[in-house]
């Protein structure tokens, strides 16, 4: 069985026509499908949508709707928990993640030792310049700091295993960054290459600030480097202004003392403070994924499924 695995947040207008395309490309694939759909608290109609869905395809087509929004994470990991298939993959609603690729990925897979298919866009057509620019700086950083690697232009869409999906679910943190994760567990992968897609339908949920924030977590959930950076940088300003202090001692010493200077100081005086307020908000942040990984709340909350 190939369970297909769709996270869904104000997706009404796109779920038909991604069955539609889905359905078309099933008659190429020998496994049987399931389709779990995840409602990550919807505003729109996309529960409904998922039921009619459900009456419809009664064998096919389930559905997990949570209480309010978890996030895309907590849609991925109640998704994967889910699925039944031999063969599981994510995919979203959209339709940027292509259809067509699955025949071939499933190919892949059995005619090989690998143990997951995954795929990365050639290019980043018709994207803001300014996103694409920070989304290549992130792998950048995240690639050079930190110990797992991953693909620049990756994308959620994969085909995995049953043996590597029961690892992924096996880490069970709260602070989830599921790219990271598909590479830290360390099965064999391939990838795959192709065009950039717009949506068919709808518009995105993620603004810059929160694709912003959320690759802050992928950078400080799989990488300290950034704790390093902060005492480096608290080292050398303490010497800094240690051989500043001297400086200023001996030449009072020799030339007497000067009321003149006091624009540098108030400058030196706020870059250190600056300095200072940065590597505090570094160790902030370390502090607050501890604080929220020891209360202990679950990763999400289910309101309804196609069972209840």
């Amino acid at each position: 069985m190939l369970s297909i695995i769709v996270p869904c947040y104000n997706e009404e207008e796109s779920l038909p026509l991604f069955i539609n395309e889905v359905e078309k490309v099933a008659v190429n694939i020998e496994h049987k499908l399931e389709y779990i759909f995840v409602n990550d608290g919807s505003k729109d109609q996309t529960l409904q949508v998922l039921r009619n869905l459900h009456k419809q395809m009664p064998d096919k087509v389930r559905y997990i709707s949570f209480s309010k929004n978890f996030g895309k994470e907590a849609g991925l990991y109640a998704g994967l928990q889910a699925a039944k298939g031999d063969l599981i993959t994510v995919m979203d609603a959209d339709l940027q993640d292509p259809p067509e690729l699955l025949p071939q990925m499933i190919k892949m897979i059995e005619e090989s030792d690998i143990d997951c298919v995954g795929t990365r866009r050639a290019d980043r057509q018709g994207e803001p310049p300014i996103r694409s620019f920070f989304a290549k700086m992130f792998y950048k950083l995240v690639n050079k700091f930190g110990d797992t690697e991953m693909v620049d232009g990756a994308r959620d869409f994969r085909l995995m295993t049953r043996q590597m999906v029961d690892a992924i679910l096996e880490v069970t943190e709260y602070n989830r960054f599921s790219k990271g994760i598909f590479s830290w567990v360390g099965f064999k992968t391939e990838y795959l290459s192709y065009e950039n897609r717009e949506r068919v339908a709808g518009e995105t949920s993620w603004s810059f600030w929160s694709l912003f924030k959320y690759s802050i977590d992928g950078i400080v959930n799989f990488s300290d480097a950034p704790l390093t950076i902060a005492s480096v940088i608290g080292a050398i300003s303490c010497i800094g202004a240690g051989i500043a202090l001297l400086f200023i001692v001996f030449r009072a010493l020799i030339f007497g003392d000067h009321t003149e200077g006091w624009p540098s100081l108030v400058s030196i005086i706020l870059f250190v403070s600056g300095i200072q307020l940065l590597c505090i908000g570094i160790i902030g942040k370390y502090i607050g994924k501890i604080f929220l990984e020891t209360k202990k709340r679950p990763i999400y909350i289910v309101k309804e499924t196609e069972e209840k």
